[in-house]
């Protein structure tokens, strides 16, 4: 569900580097598993690998990088995100059903989960701790011009910020506006202004320079 802001009072924002309750959690339930023989801890680094590097945010950078460079799946991927994704083959758990959300001069869209950490993983891989912490996750809603000062994005007040809030049902992703000079690039040099970032929100793409 999309919030629209105007008006907001800036608060620290903390990005935090220490485990959470449910993350200390976690640890103690995973040295357990592997205590007993259950997991065997070489399978989940691999999990965990997976998610951040091969299949991480680089997938996400080519369906951006897609949607620059063929007008045709831009508005495919506008209209119908989730069969648009697909179809590149980047598919998988927490990633079944998207929405795509396109930055334009006069409007700029940030994502973020409220009640928990809902997340694209087959497009963006693991969330970062940030994207977790109670304070993104309130500020987003309450300060998102704030929260977009302390990641280094300075927007015209004129641009609109609209905050959209996943669910356990849709998750979303932001296309970020096109970096000026890009023109006749092919789409895996567009891939690499493409940052995790910038399809949160939270950041803009690259410049081409």
């Amino acid at each position: 569900m999309p919030h629209d802001h105007d008006h907001h009072d800036h608060h620290h924002h903390d990005h935090g580097s220490s485990l959470s309750e449910m993350e200390l959690r976690v640890r103690a339930l995973q040295s357990l598993l592997v205590e007993k023989g259950y997991v065997d801890p070489a399978a989940l680094d691999e999990f965990v690998e997976t998610y951040e590097t091969r299949i991480g945010p680089r997938n996400g950078a080519q369906v951006v990088a897609k949607a620059w460079a063929d007008p045709g799946f831009r508005d495919w991927l506008r209209r119908d995100a989730s069969a648009a994704i697909h179809s590149l083959g980047f598919t998988g758990r927490q990633g079944e059903h998207m929405v795509a959300v396109e930055n334009t001069a006069e409007e700029h869209n940030m994502v973020v989960c409220t009640l928990c950490s809902c997340y694209p993983w087959p497009v963006l891989g693991l969330p970062p701790t940030w994207y977790k912490s109670p304070a993104y996750r309130s500020r987003a809603v309450i300060d998102p011009r704030g929260v977009l000062r302390d990641f280094g994005v300075e927007l015209p007040e004129t641009t609109r910020i609209r905050v959209w809030d996943s669910t356990a049902e849709i998750r979303y992703l932001v296309i970020p506006r096109r970096p000026e000079g890009t023109e006749g690039w092919d789409e895996a040099r567009l891939a690499t202004l493409v940052t995790r970032d910038s399809m949160i929100g939270t950041g803009l793409a690259r410049p081409a320079a």
